[in-house]
C-alpha cells in the first residue's frame, strides 16, 4: 500500500494555523497580565505618593495577586507595612519571599534584610539579632553590623558591642574608639558596683589609653580614685585634662576644686581653671574658682567679670546671694525666685534630639548618641 502524501501537503497548512492560532491566544493573554499588572503597581505608586497609605496597601495586594512571581512587588508590600507599624504582616510578607526558591542570592540577603527591620522596628531583638547575624558576609553588611551595635547598645550587652565596633572600625566607617572607650567606662562602672575596684581601675585605664582625646575615661578614673581615697592621685588625673580634652573641665570643674582643697594643692587647681576661664568662659568654671578663692569678696568678683563679659541671669543670681541689700528681709523672696528662673538654663542640652536633663549624659537617653551633650550648660550655648 503506498503512502499518500496529499494528506501531508494538506496537514501543514492546518498545524501553520493551529500554532499561529495558539501563539496569538497567548500573547493576548500575557498583554491582558501584563496590562493588569502594571495597572494596579501604578495605582499604588499614585496612592503612595499622595499618602495615602491604606489604599496604596489595597493596590499593592492586587498587583500581587496578579502577578505572585514578582519580588518587587513583595518588598514594597513588605515595606509599606512596616512604614504603618503593622510589623507582623510586615514579617509575613518577607518571610514568603525567603521561602521562595527561585530568588536570586542577592534578592534573598535584601529579603533577609528587610526581615531583620522588621523584627527590629517591633522590638523583637533576639530575632532581629539572628536575622543580622545571617548577613555576615553579604552587601549588607555595613549596615547589619551598625544595626547590631544599637541592638547590643540598648540592651547593654558591652562585650559584643565592643566586638561589633572593633569589626566597623576595621571597616570604612571611621574609628570607633571613643565609643569603645565608653563601653569600657560603662563595664568600669559596673565592676565597680560590684565591689571589683581593681577589676574597674584598669578598665578605665585602658579605656584612656584607647581615646586619649576622650574626656570620659580621666574623669570617672579621678572619681573611682577619689572615692578609694586617693585625692592626690585623682588631681593628678584630672591635670591631664588640660592637655588631652580641655574642652571637658567644666564638667571636672568641681571635682577639681574639692582634690585640690584635700590635697594641699589650689594654686595649681586655680592656675588651670583661670586658664581655662580665660580661652572659653564657664560657669561651672567659675564656681570652681570662687570655691578656691580665699577672699570672698574677690571670688564675688568673677561674678561680676563675667557679667561685664556675657549677659547671664546665672551669674547675677549667684552674685546678689552674697550681696547685702537695702531691703535685706525682702532678699530670700528674690533669691527664691531667681533660683526658679535660673534652672532651666542650667540645664544641659542634646545637640542631637534636644533633650534636656539637669544632669550632663555621655549617652542621650532621648536619641541614644554618643558624645551629644555640650560640656556646658543651656545658658552658654
Amino acid at each position: 500500500m503506498e503512502f499518500d502524501f496529499t494528506w501531508v501537503l494538506l496537514g501543514f497548512p492546518i498545524a501553520f494555523t493551529l500554532g499561529w492560532l495558539a501563539s496569538r491566544l497567548d500573547l493576548r493573554q500575557l498583554r491582558i497580565e501584563n496590562r493588569q499588572a502594571p495597572k494596579a503597581y501604578f495605582k499604588g505608586l499614585n496612592f503612595l505618593l499622595n499618602e495615602q497609605q491604606d489604599q496604596a496597601i489595597d493596590a499593592f495586594i492586587e498587583a500581587v495577586q496578579n502577578d505572585p512571581d514578582t519580588s518587587e512587588l513583595h518588598f514594597a508590600l513588605g515595606n509599606l507595612f512596616r512604614r504603618r507599624g503593622e510589623y507582623e504582616r510586615a514579617v509575613r510578607v518577607h518571610e514568603h519571599l525567603m521561602s521562595r526558591g527561585d530568588l536570586t542570592q542577592p534578592e534573598r540577603d535584601r529579603a533577609q534584610h528587610a526581615l531583620a527591620l522588621d523584627f527590629l522596628k517591633a522590638g523583637l531583638l533576639d530575632r532581629a539579632e539572628t536575622a543580622l547575624r545571617k548577613l555576615e558576609g553579604t552587601s549588607f553588611e555595613e549596615e547589619a553590623r551598625l544595626a547590631l551595635l544599637s541592638i547590643y547598645e540598648r540592651s547593654r550587652d558591652w562585650a559584643n558591642a565592643t566586638e561589633i565596633a572593633a569589626r566597623l572600625g576595621s571597616s570604612s566607617h571611621g574609628s570607633f574608639s571613643t565609643r569603645q572607650a565608653h563601653y569600657l567606662c560603662e563595664q568600669a562602672s559596673a565592676a565597680a558596683a560590684a565591689g571589683d575596684t581593681a577589676k574597674a581601675l584598669n578598665t578605665l585605664r585602658e579605656a584612656a589609653a584607647m581615646a586619649p582625646a576622650a574626656t570620659r575615661p580621666l574623669i570617672d578614673l579621678a572619681k573611682l580614685q577619689n572615692q578609694l581615697g586617693q585625692p592626690q592621685d585623682a588631681l593628678q588625673t584630672l591635670l591631664k585634662l588640660k592637655e588631652v580634652a580641655p574642652q571637658g573641665l567644666p564638667l571636672a570643674a568641681g571635682l577639681l576644686a574639692n582634690l585640690a582643697q584635700s590635697s594641699g594643692q589650689q594654686q595649681t587647681a586655680q592656675d588651670l581653671l583661670k586658664a581655662s576661664y580665660a580661652q572659653s568662659p564657664s560657669i561651672d568654671v567659675i564656681e570652681a574658682i570662687v570655691k578656691l578663692e580665699k577672699d570672698p569678696a574677690a571670688a564675688r568678683q568673677w561674678y561680676v567679670q563675667h557679667l561685664e563679659r556675657h549677659t547671664s541671669l546665672v551669674a547675677a543670681s549667684k552674685w546678689i546671694a552674697g550681696e547685702k541689700l537695702e531691703d535685706e528681709h525682702h532678699h530670700a523672696l528674690v533669691q527664691r525666685a531667681l533660683d526658679q528662673a535660673t534652672k532651666p538654663l542650667m540645664r544641659y542640652r542634646c545637640a542631637a534630639c534636644g533633650f534636656e536633663a539637669t544632669q550632663h549624659f555621655w549617652h542621650c537617653p532621648g536619641c541614644q548618641a554618643w558624645d551629644s551633650y555640650p560640656t556646658r550648660r543651656i545658658e552658654e550655648l
